[in-house]
C-alpha cells in the first residue's frame, strides 16, 4: 500500500524483470507456484532413449550384482547396437538408485597375474557350507581354471571327505582332459606341504602336479575365493535352499551362466567360454605306475610310510605305500630330492650323524613348488 512495485523489488535486491515473472505466477498458481522449477531444457536429441534405460535397469535388476560394463557387455553379447558409453550405463544405474557412491570407491581396479594357457593351473576349494531345510548341509565344491576363469566344476556336495573329492574330479577329467596342476590349501582334504594324503597322491599318479598354498594366506587361491563371494552374492544369498538336488540344479543352471553369459572383467569383459577348451590329456582308463630311468636310486614305500636309505628310515607319508620313489642327489653332499615320478615330495638332508635311536623317522624338508623351480 503506497509503495510502488519497482520500490518493493529495489528493497528485496531483484530486478523489476524478475519481480513481475514471480507476481504473474503466484497470480496463475497461487504460493506453490513459486517454488523452484527445474531450469534445463526437455529432453535432449542425443539422450539415451527411456526404453534403453528400462532395459538396462530391468537387465541390472535380473543380475543386481553386475556393474556397468558386465551390463554394457552383455547387452552387447545379446545384439543390441549403437550403445551408448559404459559411463553412460553407470549414471544411468545411479540416477534410479541401483549403485550406492560407497560401492563406487571399493570397486577400483587391482593388479592381476593369471597363467598364460587354459588348464595350466586349475584352483579348488570348497566354499562354506550352509545349512538344508530338510537337514544336513550343502559343501559347494567348486573347480576354476586359472587362465580363463572358467568354471570347470560347482557341485553340492554331503561332506568334504576325499572320496567325494575324487568322485566328482573323475567326472570333471572325463569331460575337460586332466590340468597341469591344481592349486589347493592345507585343509581337508587336501593335506598340505609336508604331507600327502590319497587324495593328492591319485592325482600325482595321474601326472597332475598338486599345489599348496601358503598356510593362512588365502590370497594364493585368489582366484577362487574371489569367485566364492561372486557365488555367494549372486546366488547363495538369493534362496531358501531345500535340499541337495534342488541345490545342484540351481548349480548347474547358474555354472552355465557364469560361463556362458556373465561378462567377466579380468578377462576383458569376455566371457569364460570365449577363452577355454579342453585339456588335450584325457582322464586313462587305469592308474599308471612311475617308471624311473636305469640306475635311479628307487625304494619302495613300506607298510608304515616309510623308506630306508643308507641305514636310516625316512618317512614318505601313508598315501605312498606300495609305490615306488626315487632319490635324486644334489650338489650338496648327503642332500637328495626325493620325487615321485617327476614330481618333488621333499628334500632329504644326510649330511650330518645321526644321533636318534634306532627306529625313528627323519622327516622330509618341504618342497614348494610356488617357491622352488
Amino acid at each position: 500500500g503506497g509503495v510502488s512495485f519497482a520500490a518493493l523489488c529495489r528493497r528485496f535486491g531483484i530486478s523489476r524483470k524478475t519481480g513481475y515473472k514471480w507476481r504473474v505466477r503466484f497470480l496463475q498458481g497461487g504460493a506453490e507456484a513459486l517454488l523452484d522449477r527445474p531450469r534445463g531444457r526437455g529432453r535432449r536429441c542425443n539422450q539415451t532413449s527411456t526404453n534403453l534405460e528400462a532395459v538396462v535397469v530391468a537387465c541390472r535388476k535380473q543380475h543386481p550384482t553386475w556393474g556397468p560394463r558386465k551390463l554394457h557387455r552383455r547387452l552387447e553379447n545379446l545384439g543390441r547396437k549403437n550403445l551408448p558409453a559404459v559411463s553412460t550405463f553407470a549414471r544411468i544405474l545411479r540416477r534410479e538408485g541401483c549403485i550406492a557412491p560407497s560401492e563406487s570407491l571399493v570397486r577400483q581396479p587391482c593388479q592381476r597375474f593369471a597363467r598364460a594357457e587354459p588348464n595350466e593351473l586349475w584352483q579348488m576349494d570348497f566354499k562354506g557350507h550352509f545349512g538344508l531345510q530338510r537337514g544336513g548341509r550343502c559343501h559347494p565344491f567348486t573347480v576354476l581354471d586359472d587362465c580363463s576363469r572358467y568354471l570347470v566344476g560347482l557341485h553340492a556336495c554331503a561332506d568334504e571327505q576325499g572320496a567325494t573329492v575324487r568322485q566328482h574330479l573323475e567326472r570333471i577329467f572325463t569331460r575337460y582332459g586332466l590340468p597341469d596342476s591344481i592349486l589347493c590349501d592345507n585343509g581337508a582334504p587336501w593335506g598340505g606341504i609336508a604331507e600327502h594324503t590319497a587324495l593328492t597322491v591319485w592325482l600325482l599318479r595321474l601326472g597332475v602336479q598338486v599345489i599348496h598354498g601358503r598356510p593362512r594366506h588365502p590370497q594364493t587361491q585368489g582366484k577362487d575365493e574371489r569367485f566364492h563371494r561372486t557365488l555367494q552374492t549372486d546366488l547363495l544369498a538369493r534362496h531358501d535352499w531345500r535340499d541337495l538336488v534342488q541345490a545342484q540344479r540351481r548349480f548347474h543352471v547358474y555354472r552355465q551362466l557364469y560361463n556362458h553369459q556373465r561378462p567377466h572383467e579380468a578377462i576383458d569383459l569376455n566371457v569364460p567360454a570365449a577363452r577355454y577348451r579342453p585339456s588335450a590329456r584325457s582322464l586313462p582308463p587305469r592308474l599308471p605306475v612311475a617308471e624311473y630311468a636305469s640306475g635311479t636310486l628307487v625304494r619302495p614305500v613300506k607298510s608304515k610310510g616309510e623308506i630306508t636309505f643308507r641305514n636310516r628310515f625316512i618317512y614318505v607319508g601313508r598315501a605312498f605305500i606300495g609305490l615306488p620313489v626315487a632319490l635324486h642327489p644334489l650338489a650338496a653332499d648327503g642332500h637328495y630330492r626325493l620325487c615321485y615320478a617327476a614330481f618333488t615330495l621333499g628334500l632329504i638332508d644326510l649330511s650330518t650323524p645321526t644321533a636318534r635311536p634306532k627306529g625313528h623317522y627323519h622327516s622330509l624338508l618341504p618342497f614348494d613348488p610356488m617357491c622352488n623351480p
